[in-house]
């Protein structure tokens, strides 16, 4: 192949692996180019933390699944290949001299496999995780030799970047899951706006408040409140978000949404939300509008508490029924267990939010935002 073929081939290659970090799910396609691109049968990437019995994640396209499954729950801690030189590509062989095919490790895993003719990287990062790159070839073709070894060690220093930003882009999809667990925990709507008032995303909350139409509801992909008064308002709050207005430097704007049922008004706040200025226009995010019912049913949602708080199931129904006002001896009855079993719940309940009483388990479950405290008007 010619250079240029060659840097085609290296192109498609990187372009993969940077697509792969919003794939779902991640990497496959950067994996079956990568394999076809060093003559290999597979490749395979695993993240996982030092120490662990089994791998955080594991991706082997092409691969056996049975094959697969069987390594990530027998093999994986057994495996003689880990541990390499930190980012230098390293094959099966010379890590580990000697007949390496009368091996436990070759009989019961590596023969069915397709054999040891296997090339490595480990990269590790400093939040503590390791990544683990294999490219293995079938045992019946010629073994890896230096220019396939050379050819890996030129994808490195880009899959050590590609790593990095997934692992913060995972960072942030945590986090982001532990907000909206909050948010909805507290029975608050979440609606986020485009800078022509399009609905981008909503939370459970906010679902259930538009499908009731009452003072606010969707009109094809826009938002539209009830009152023509504060329709008009909210549409002059995004006009006023230009590609030049730094969103930090407004305020929250608080106002409260009429409903033609004549149930109590809704409670709003409209933020401005904070994004770079080539992000201030069009379909990028723009306004946060967090919409609150004081006449709804105050008891928080079992789904969101066991997100929030990383509870069991049962666990979250538990506190849900408590937060809702039920004892102990009552919420048990409920939920069909014993009473003992409930108490047992509590105890993890509260090693896992920190509460030391059920009256402050109760405070907590219950505690809104400060911004949603009421609107003032």
């Amino acid at each position: 192949m010619n250079a240029t073929g060659k840097l085609e081939d290296f192109s498609r290659l990187l372009t993969a692996l940077y697509g792969g970090l919003l794939a779902e799910p991640p990497w496959e396609d950067f994996l079956r180019s990568l394999a076809n691109w060093l003559g290999g049968t597979y490749a395979t990437l695993i993240l996982t933390a030092p120490g662990t019995s089994k791998p955080g994640t594991i991706v082997t396209p092409g691969a056996d699944p049975q094959t697969a499954e069987d390594y990530a729950e027998s093999f994986f801690t057994s495996d003689p290949f880990k541990g390499l030189p930190e980012g230098r590509v390293t094959s099966f062989t010379e890590f580990l001299q000697g007949d390496t095919r009368g091996s436990a490790f070759w009989r019961d895993f590596l023969e069915a496999a397709g054999g040891d003719q296997i090339l490595g990287v480990d990269l590790h990062f400093d939040s503590g995780f390791e990544a683990r790159l294999r490219v293995t070839r079938d045992a019946s073709r010629a073994d890896f030799g230096s220019a396939e070894k050379d050819a890996l060690q030129s994808v490195v220093p880009h899959l050590r970047d590609a790593l990095r930003l997934f692992e913060r882009l995972q960072a942030w999809g945590t986090e982001h899951g532990v907000y909206r667990g909050m948010v909805e925990q507290m029975g608050v709507a979440a609606i986020i706006l485009d800078h022509e008032g399009k609905v981008m995303r909503t939370n459970a909350v906010a679902e259930r408040l538009l499908a009731e139409k009452d003072g606010v509801e969707r009109a094809g992909e826009r938002l539209r409140l009830a009152s023509i008064v504060e329709h008009r308002g909210l549409e002059k709050l995004l006009r006023s978000l230009k590609a030049d207005t730094d969103p930090a430097s407004l305020p929250a704007h608080r106002f409260r949404i009429e409903r033609p049922s004549g149930r109590r008004d809704l409670g709003a706040v409209a933020k401005p939300v904070t994004a770079p200025a080539f992000m201030r226009s069009g379909a990028g995010a723009a306004l946060a509008l967090f919409v609150s019912d004081p006449g709804q049913d105050a008891r928080p949602d079992p789904e969101a508490i066991r997100d929030l708080f990383q509870l069991t199931r049962m666990e979250a129904m538990l506190a849900a029924a408590l937060a809702g006002g039920a004892s102990l001896v009552d919420a048990a009855d409920k939920l069909g267990i014993a009473h003992n079993t409930a108490r047992s719940h509590l105890r993890s309940i509260f090693a896992k939010t920190g509460a030391r009483r059920q009256s402050q388990l109760v405070h907590l479950l219950h505690a809104g935002m400060p911004e949603l405290g009421g609107p003032s008007i």
